[in-house]
């Protein structure tokens, strides 16, 4: 069992429990997936980038990504409907308690000048998004084989209701909220 997973059986529950008053354990909130997205504008040009991002972006969240296709045509960036501009993951389960486990971890403490995350990027029901301005943050990837500094988008869905209660839980978990 992820170290994550077994820090939320013993000593998060208990404490959401005692601060929200919940009635029975199935009530706390818990992670139900966290989504990793690349989008690659640069993409329309260059197919090749598409490989690059894609092969990162395995090697940060062990498992494979799939390409995402434009819904719609823009004349404007010369996009055409089903062209290829980005990748994205979704996690679950163990490997999605490892990737939290790194992130919060090994990753953000790794960011230049951090200071904490804002807390304030909560959708209203619980569930957390952030932006990285670059992948190397992560230890996986080797610094010398990047082409590009490319960013990416994490979005972290919880089964938590309200958002004071996403921040607790995900405060609880290990995230290094700003103050």
């Amino acid at each position: 069992m992820a170290r994550l997973k077994e820090h939320y059986k013993k000593e998060v529950i208990p404490a959401l429990i005692k601060e929200f008053k919940y009635k029975s354990r199935m009530e706390v909130p818990k992670l139900e997936k966290i989504v990793v997205n690349m989008g690659l504008g640069e993409a329309i040009q260059n197919i090749k980038i598409l490989d690059n991002a894609a092969s990162e972006l395995s090697l940060i969240v062990g498992q494979k990504p799939v390409i995402t296709k434009a819904k719609k045509s823009i004349a404007t960036y010369k996009l055409r409907k089903g062209m290829s501009i980005g990748c994205m993951v979704t996690l679950r389960g163990s490997r999605m308690y490892e990737f939290f486990d790194r992130f919060v971890n090994v990753a953000i403490p790794r960011i230049r000048d951090f200071r904490g995350i804002p807390p304030k990027s909560f959708d209203g029901r619980g569930n957390f998004a952030v932006g990285i301005k670059e992948q190397f943050i992560f230890p996986e990837v080797d610094y010398d084989k990047i082409d590009k500094v490319r960013g990416m988008n994490i979005a972290i869905v919880t089964s938590a209701k309200t958002d004071d209660e996403g921040r607790q839980f995900l405060r609880l978990m290990g995230m290094p909220f700003r103050d």
